[in-house]
């Protein structure tokens, strides 16, 4: 399995060769199938919706598509599936991230991911990235009470009947993306640390965890830590 986990997605040209790496070959003779559904569980998501994928097409794609997920359950399989079966990357945007699990499973995509992936690299971008991972953090006190799937951390609530605090589990490590970014009002060390259970990467808007089959590598221009836990056992 080829992972690129990145924070803000293809930041800057370290990622970006990380990418072509993971690949096998440029991004011009590659083809991209992208997920925006997070951002629209976002407060004025529409207008941030362009932004997001700015951050997944830093370059020339040799072919790409968008995949709504939230679109999937009117449509016939086949309309969408042969095209996310010929993707050589499918990139998972950024935005909210309990709306995002919940749609992964609605949708049906959860029960084709796995071959899929054997022949895709999965580039996580924010909740993309969060998704992929072990956990991520939920208030399961309100859950329990409320039917409320709120992340504090990161300011996610998602809407009442539309939340998840499933993960995909791709690997049995989480990644906490935006450490000290200014478009949150808190996202230090120190409150990710408090804020956080087991074995984590902590990455700044530059950084990224590449995972190459059992190898991990941390790809980064910027700041990034690893908070220790359980030993890394993939799926």
């Amino acid at each position: 399995m080829k992972l690129l986990l990145t924070s803000a997605g293809i930041s800057n040209s370290t990622i970006l060769h990380a990418l072509e790496e993971l690949l096998g070959k440029p991004l011009a003779q590659s083809r991209a199938v992208y997920i925006p559904t997070a951002i629209h569980a976002v407060p004025d998501g529409v207008e941030y919706a362009w932004e997001m994928l700015e951050s997944v097409v830093p370059a020339e794609w040799g072919n790409f598509g968008i995949l709504e997920l939230t679109a999937l359950p009117s449509l016939h399989r086949e309309h969408w599936l042969s095209s996310l079966a010929a993707a050589d990357a499918v990139l998972v945007g950024a935005g909210n991230t309990p709306f995002l699990s919940y749609w992964f499973r609605r949708s049906g995509l959860i029960e084709v991911l796995p071959g899929i992936l054997k022949s895709a690299v999965y580039v996580g971008v924010s909740a993309g990235t969060l998704l992929a991972g072990a956990r991520f953090r939920i208030d399961q006190g309100r859950v329990e009470r409320e039917g409320v799937y709120d992340d504090d951390l990161y300011g996610d609530t998602a809407p009442v009947g539309f939340g998840s605090s499933e993960t995909l589990g791709l690997v049995d490590f989480a990644i906490m993306p935006h450490l000290d970014s200014p478009d949150f009002d808190d996202m230090s060390l120190n409150r990710i640390e408090r804020n956080t259970t087991g074995a984590a990467y902590v990455l700044d808007d530059s950084s990224a965890v590449m995972v190459n089959d059992r190898q991990v590598t941390v790809i980064s221009e910027g700041d990034w830590h690893y908070l220790p836990g359980t030993t890394q056992v993939f799926s």
